[in-house]
C-alpha cells in the first residue's frame, strides 16, 4: 500500500501542488514566526550580557528610578537614599575595584528646526562619569570630550546625526520644563539597549544630572565592578552591610540582574510568538479546508480505482491507510519547503527591519534551533494528514461493486443530516452565548460565542450554498446566459465541495469585516467623545507621558489669548493594608474643571467635586463595587490617613479618568514637587493658531510637550486604530493568499473532472468563450457567497465586540463603513475571477474528442 500511495502521489502531483502550496504557506509562517522571535530573542540576550560585563554588585533605589522617570525626582523622598556618602563607603570595600553613581531619566533632544529627535519613549539623560582620563568607559568618546558643567553636553553620535549638530554646536534639551540650551563638548557610542534600538541618550555631568532628575548628590544606582578574584556573592553580602536599609533600596549581583533582564525579553518574545503564530494558526486553518477538499475529490476521481483495490482483497484500514500515506508524503514534502522558506522569511524581516524601515535590532545571527525545526515539520505533517482523515475514511467505504462505474459517490442523506444537526447545535448554542455575552458585556463569553458560531455556520455552508448562489445567479444568467446558468448548476451540484472552498475565503473575509467594523465603531465614538467630552481648546502633556513640571500650569495661565487653565495630577492611595489595595485617581481643580471638560453623572451630585468628595466612572465603580455614599479610608502618599467619599458616579467619559477626586483635598497630601499629568486650556476666542504657539512659547519651548487640539486628538487617534488595523491586514494576508489557492486548486480540478462534459458542451454549440466564462462564473459565485457569509459574519461578530465597550466608551455604535464592507465583497469577486483564470484556459483548451472520451 505504500507504494500505491507513493504512485498515486507522484500521479496526480500537478492536482496536489495547490495543497503543497498552501501546506507550505502555513508552514513557512509558523517557521518564521519561531526563527525570527528566536534570533531577536538571542540578539538581544547578548546585547543584554554586554551591558553587565563588567558589574559585579549593583544596588538601586527604585523610588529614585520612579522619580526620575516621573519628573519629579526632587520631592519624592520618603525614606533611605543612595548619596556620594554610600558610594564612598562602598568603594572602600575591600573587594571593590570601582563603584560608579548612575542617575538617568529622559531628555529630550531637539533639532535644529525645535522638533523632537525620536519618538520620546526613548530619550534617555544619564550623567557622565570621567575616569582620571577624563573619559568615561562606559561611554567611548568618537569626538570631542565630555561635559564639565550645567552648560555642556555629549550625545550620542547618531542622535548627533539626526539632528545635524556638530561639537561646539549649541543643543537644544528639555526635562520636564523649559528648553536648555547647551554647548555639545562631545559625540559618544554606547551598547545602552535603549539608544541600539534607535532611542537618544544625552550626557550630562553629574551634578547636573543630579539635579534634573534627583536631588544634589543623590543617586538612582550604585553600580560596584569587583576586584580580580573576587566572589561576587561574598561582595554583595558586604555591599548589603554598608548601604542604608530600607524598603525601596535592593542590591543583586549584576548575574541576577543579567538573568531577570533575560526572562524579561523571553516573556516579551513569547508574547511576540504567540500573537504571530494565532495568525499562523488562521492561515493552517485555512490550509485544512483546501486539504480535505483536495483529497475528497481525488478520492471521489480515483472511485474505480479504489473499488478495484477492495475487490482484489484490500481491506478497508489498508485504503484509509493508503490515503493518509499520501496525505503524510504530501505534508513532509510541504513542511520541509515550508521550513527553509520561513528561514528566508525570517531572514528578510530582519534585514527590512533593519534597513528601509530603520527599526535599529541588535546584530546577531539566524537562530534556527532544533525544536523550531521539529515543530515545523510535525505541524504541517499533523495538520495534513488531520485533513485528509474524513476523505481517507470516505475512501475505505467505497464498495467494491463500484469498480464497475467511475461516477462519484453522493453523500449519504444521513450524513448531510448528522452534518446540519451538527452545525445548528453549535450555531445555536454560538449565538446565545453571543446574546448572553452581549447582554452582561462579558468579552470572554462573546469570543466563546462567535467561536461556536462561526464553527456553526462553517459547517452548515453545504446547507446554505443553494439559497445564497441561487439568490446571486439570476443576474449572471441574464446577462451571460447558458454559460451564466450552467455556472449556477455547477456550483450548487456539490455543496460540500462549494462549501469548503468558500469557508476557507470566509474565514479571512470574516476577520477583516470585524476588525474594520470595531475600528469604525470606536473611530467614531471617540470623535464624537472628543466634541463633546471635551471643552478645552487645547491639552498641554508630554509625549512620553511622564509629568508635567507644575510650573508649566502657571506660566500658561499667564500666557496671552487663555481664559481658563485646569490642571490634573495623578496620585495613587492606599485603600487597604496591601500595596495591591489601592486606587489610582485624578486630582482636578473643582472650580475649573466644569469649564474644560463635560461633567455628566448617572447617580449622585455633579457639583460632588465642589463639595469634596469623589467622582467615579460607571466602569471602575462596577468593577469595585462603589456605590454613591461609599467612604472610602485612605492613606495619602505622604503617610497621612483620611478618608473620601463617592459623591457621584460618571457617565463614560473619555476626558476625565476612573476616579476624579478635588485638587483641594487630596494635593496638599502630593508628593512635594509632584508634576501635572496635563493641562486643560479653554482660550479667550476658541482654539487659534496663536494661541497654539502661544502654549508652546509658554512651555519654553520643550519637544518633549505636545499641545493638542480636538484635530489633533482624533486625527492622533485615528491613525493608531488604522495602524492597528493594517498590521492585522498584514498578519492575515496569508490566509487570503491560502484561500486563493483554494479557489484555484478547486475550479483546476473540478475542470479536471468534468472533461467529458466539457467535451459535450462543445459538441453541442458551447464555444470556448463560453467553456471559459462557464468556469469563472463558477468560481465567481462560489467566492461571492463565501464574501457573503463571511460579510455577515463579521458584522456580526464586531456588532457584538462593539456592545462590550458601551460602559468604556460612551454612546458607541455600531458602524459598518458601506464603501468598505463593498470593497469587500468586490475582492472576494476579484479574487475568484483571477483564480479561474488558469482553469478557465485550460478548460477552453481541451480537445473535443479526447474529453468525450474520457473516463
Amino acid at each position: 500500500m505504500f507504494r500505491t500511495a507513493l504512485r498515486n502521489v507522484l500521479a496526480h502531483k500537478g492536482r496536489l501542488l495547490m495543497t503543497v502550496l498552501a501546506v507550505m504557506l502555513g508552514t513557512a509562517f509558523v517557521a518564521g514566526t519561531l526563527v525570527f522571535s528566536d534570533t531577536l530573542g538571542n540578539a538581544l540576550r547578548t546585547q543584554n550580557s554586554k551591558s553587565y560585563t563588567d558589574i559585579a554588585v549593583t544596588v538601586s533605589d527604585r523610588e529614585a528610578a520612579g522619580a526620575a522617570v516621573s519628573g519629579h525626582g526632587d520631592g519624592a523622598v520618603t525614606g533611605p537614599t543612595l548619596t556620594e556618602e554610600t558610594r564612598t563607603k562602598v568603594a572602600a570595600l575591600p573587594g571593590a575595584a570601582e563603584v560608579r553613581g548612575v542617575v538617568s531619566g529622559f531628555a529630550g533632544i531637539a533639532d535644529t528646526k525645535g522638533a523632537l529627535i525620536g519618538n520620546g519613549f526613548s530619550t534617555t539623560g544619564t550623567n557622565y562619569v570621567p575616569g582620571p582620563d577624563g573619559k568615561d568607559p562606559r561611554y567611548p568618546l568618537v569626538e570631542g570630550r565630555g561635559p564639565k558643567d550645567a552648560t555642556e553636553i555629549a550625545l550620542d553620535r547618531k542622535t548627533a546625526d539626526k539632528g545635524g549638530y556638530k561639537v561646539g554646536d549649541t543643543v537644544r534639551v528639555a526635562v520636564n520644563g523649559p528648553v536648555m540650551k547647551l554647548k555639545l563638548t562631545g559625540t559618544l557610542t554606547t551598547n545602552d539597549p535603549r539608544v541600539v534600538a534607535g532611542g537618544s541618550l544625552a550626557a550630562f555631568d553629574t551634578a547636573t544630572a543630579q539635579q534634573l532628575y534627583l536631588s544634589p548628590g543623590r543617586y538612582a544606582e550604585l553600580d560596584v565592578r569587583s576586584k580580580p578574584g573576587t566572589d561576587d556573592a561574598a561582595l554583595l553580602a558586604a555591599v548589603k552591610q554598608a548601604v542604608p536599609q530600607g524598603d525601596f533600596i535592593e542590591a543583586k549581583t549584576g548575574r541576577e540582574l543579567a538573568d531577570e533582564q533575560d526572562e524579561m525579553i523571553r516573556k516579551g518574545t513569547t508574547v511576540l510568538t504567540t500573537f504571530l503564530m494565532a495568525f499562523a494558526g488562521i492561515a493552517l486553518f485555512v490550509g485544512i479546508f483546501i486539504i480535505a477538499n483536495t483529497f475528497t475529490m481525488l478520492v471521489a476521481q480515483r472511485t474505480k480505482e479504489l473499488a478495484l483495490l477492495r475487490a482484489v482483497g484490500a481491506t478497508r484500514r489498508q485504503i484509509t491507510r493508503s490515503v493518509l500515506i499520501e496525505a503524510l508524503l504530501v505534508g513532509l514534502t510541504a513542511s520541509v519547503t515550508g521550513l527553509l522558506a520561513g528561514i528566508g522569511i525570517a531572514a528578510g524581516l530582519k534585514s527590512l527591519l533593519n534597513g528601509p524601515m530603520d527599526a535599529n535590532l541588535p546584530d546577531g545571527p539566524l537562530i534556527v534551533a532544533p525544536s523550531t525545526v521539529v515543530a515545523a515539520l510535525a505541524v504541517g505533517v499533523l495538520v495534513t494528514v488531520l485533513a485528509a482523515w474524513l476523505p481517507a475514511r470516505r475512501a475505505s467505504r467505497i464498495a467494491p461493486v463500484a469498480a464497475m462505474s467511475s461516477a462519484e459517490q453522493p453523500a449519504t442523506q444521513k450524513g448531510l443530516l448528522v452534518r446540519n444537526i451538527i452545525g445548528l447545535v453549535f450555531s445555536l448554542v454560538g449565538a446565545a452565548a453571543l446574546a448572553a455575552g452581549v447582554g452582561g458585556k462579558e468579552v470572554k463569553l462573546v469570543g466563546l460565542g462567535a467561536g461556536a458560531l462561526l464553527i456553526g455556520v462553517f459547517v452548515l455552508t453545504p446547507l446554505l450554498s443553494r439559497p445564497l448562489i441561487t439568490l446571486i445567479a439570476p443576474l449572471l444568467r441574464a446577462l451571460y446566459g447558458a454559460p451564466g446558468k450552467l455556472a449556477k448548476e455547477n456550483a450548487i451540484r456539490n455543496p460540500r465541495r462549494t462549501a469548503a472552498t468558500a469557508s476557507a475565503l470566509t474565514i479571512g473575509v470574516t476577520l477583516i469585516t470585524s476588525l474594520t467594523v470595531i475600528g469604525a465603531s470606536v473611530n467614531q465614538a471617540v470623535d464624537k467623545a472628543t466634541a463633546t467630552d471635551l471643552k478645552a481648546d487645547y491639552t498641554v502633556a508630554m509625549q512620553n507621558f511622564s509629568s508635567l513640571s507644575p510650573e508649566i500650569a502657571t506660566q500658561i495661565a499667564k500666557a496671552p489669548g487663555v481664559s481658563v487653565v485646569s490642571a490634573e495630577r495623578s496620585m495613587s492611595v492606599k485603600t487597604g493594608q496591601n500595596d495591591e489595595d489601592s486606587e489610582w485617581m485624578t486630582a482636578v481643580d473643582a472650580a475649573t474643571i466644569d469649564q474644560v471638560a463635560t461633567v455628566k453623572v448617572s447617580e449622585g451630585s455633579a457639583d460632588a467635586l465642589k463639595q469634596g468628595k469623589l467622582l467615579v466612572s460607571s466602569g471602575r465603580a462596577k468593577q469595585a463595587g462603589y456605590k454613591v455614599g461609599d467612604t472610602l479610608a485612605v492613606t495619602y502618599p505622604d503617610g497621612v490617613k483620611g478618608s473620601l467619599t463617592i459623591g457621584g458616579i460618571l457617565e463614560a467619559n473619555t476626558a476625565l479618568a476612573s476616579v476624579v477626586a478635588p485638587e483641594a483635598v487630596v494635593g496638599p497630601h502630593a508628593q512635594p514637587g509632584s508634576g501635572l499629568e496635563k493641562v486643560l486650556v479653554k482660550g479667550t476666542d476658541g482654539a487659534t493658531p496663536e494661541l497654539k504657539q502661544a502654549l508652546r512659547d509658554a512651555s519654553g519651548g520643550n519637544p518633549l510637550i505636545a499641545v493638542k487640539g480636538a484635530k489633533e486628538i482624533k486625527a492622533e487617534n485615528r491613525q493608531m486604530i488604522t495602524g492597528i488595523l493594517n498590521m492585522m491586514y498584514g498578519l492575515l494576508g496569508m490566509s487570503v493568499v491560502i484561500a486563493v489557492l483554494g479557489v484555484v486548486n478547486t475550479m483546476a480540478m473540478s475542470v479536471f473532472e468534468r472533461r467529458r462534459e466539457i467535451g459535450m458542451l462543445r459538441a453541442v454549440g458551447l464555444d470556448r468563450l463560453g467553456i471559459r466564462r462557464m468556469v469563472r462564473l463558477e468560481s465567481l459565485l462560489i467566492a461571492l457567497f463565501g464574501g457573503l457569509v463571511g460579510v455577515a459574519l463579521g458584522v456580526l461578530v464586531a456588532w457584538a465586540g462593539v456592545r462590550t465597550m458601551a460602559d468604556s466608551l460612551k454612546d458607541i455604535t455600531t458602524v459598518v463603513p458601506p464603501l468598505q464592507t463593498a470593497g469587500f465583497l468586490l475582492a472576494a469577486a476579484v479574487i475568484g475571477l483571477l483564480a479561474a483564470l488558469w482553469p478557465a484556459h485550460r478548460a477552453a483548451k481541451l480537445d473535443i474528442l479526447d474529453s468525450i472520451k474520457s473516463q
